[in-house]
């Protein structure tokens, strides 16, 4: 019966809210590691 009620179900289309959002978020997590690999380098490059 589950699986009748999973079938039915179509797949929600994303909103473009949602797909500016993920977009978003992946750009900060880009950023972050970016940064933190300037912020390594940086340090082996001073001492």
């Amino acid at each position: 019966m589950a699986a009748k009620q999973n079938a039915q179900q179509l797949p929600r289309k994303k909103s473009k809210r949602e797909k500016r959002q993920k977009i978003v978020v992946y750009i900060m997590i880009i950023a972050m590691i970016i940064s933190t690999i300037t912020a390594g380098l940086a340090y082996f490059i001073y001492y």
